[in-house]
């Protein structure tokens, strides 16, 4: 940058470089998605389509920034993990979440025809972000469990919400009274006694949630991959004249975070940041 007499103004950017030695989490959430959701006819509860090209958005992320460890999301919101010795933009906090939460948006955006296919984007969708610091591995784990907790909890109210709405008729506010004050027992109750549905049964990226962590290419088993591994565009680096430049393979997993077998098969998400 040349220099001028009017550089003296860079004095009032403010200083937001990331504490050393911690775990770097970026969240990133859509804005107003109910309505997003709504116009764009989503499926209720779950939109297949929807939960994919969110993790489509995010494999993107990933294979930008090598220094991810794991993506989480559920829902409308992913949360990417960078490792404890990351020196992207110098740890600048607004650097790092700008760019994860652009790169998010335009990948969501661009990748969009894909999933939907014929349907168009009625108007640009927004995601908002935010930077949070974990000093521990178990600050960490306990962070991701809370996030997975949370898909949990909503994905068996929005179940037992949308099959009376659904399936009983009833309005949204009656749905809401009957649903209210209940306990986990007592949605489980509701949807096998009234519809004959084991919440268990659901598929795992309902009521789990999705990770993404890096994998070595030699380590996986096709035969255990998702639809959306296989695919021969997963995990690339694209441009836009259509080239496909094979990059970094990564695995989709909806996996129990919580537990401690998750952590003892994937050791390298925490030791990583030691070698």
């Amino acid at each position: 940058m040349a220099k001028s007499k009017f550089e003296y103004v860079k004095q009032f950017e403010a200083e937001d470089k990331c504490l050393p030695n911690c775990w770097i989490v970026i969240r990133v959430d859509g804005k107003s998605f109910h309505r997003f959701a709504d116009v764009h006819h989503f499926v209720k509860p779950n939109d297949d389509r929807g939960l994919n090209l969110m993790t489509r958005a995010a494999q993107c992320v990933m294979d930008e920034y090598k220094d991810v460890v794991l993506c989480y999301g559920q829902s409308d919101e992913y949360s990417f993990v960078f490792k404890k010795n990351t020196n992207v933009f110098n740890r600048r906090g607004s650097k790092i979440m700008s760019n994860v939460v652009s790169l998010f948006t335009s990948s969501y955006v661009f990748y969009w025809p894909r999933y939907f296919n014929t349907q168009s984007m009625q108007y640009p969708p927004a995601f908002d972000g935010r930077v949070v610091l974990y000093p521990g591995d178990k600050n960490l784990r306990d962070y991701l469990a809370w996030r997975q907790a949370d898909c949990h909890i909503n994905n068996l109210y929005n179940t037992c919400f949308w099959k009376l709405v659904q399936e009983r008729g009833l309005t949204p506010a009656q749905s809401q009274e009957k649903l209210k004050g209940t306990l986990s027992s007592d949605k489980n109750e509701l949807l096998f006694n009234d519809f004959s549905l084991n919440y268990n049964n659901l598929p795992e990226m309902y009521r789990k949630g999705t990770v993404i962590i890096h994998q070595k290419e030699k380590e996986l088993d096709a035969n255990s991959m998702s639809p959306l591994e296989r695919s021969p565009r997963n995990s690339v680096s694209f441009s836009f004249q259509g080239d496909y430049i094979p990059r970094t393979r990564v695995q989709i997993l909806h996996s129990d975070i919580i537990s401690e077998k998750f952590w003892t098969e994937h050791p390298q998400i925490l030791d990583g940041v030691k070698k």
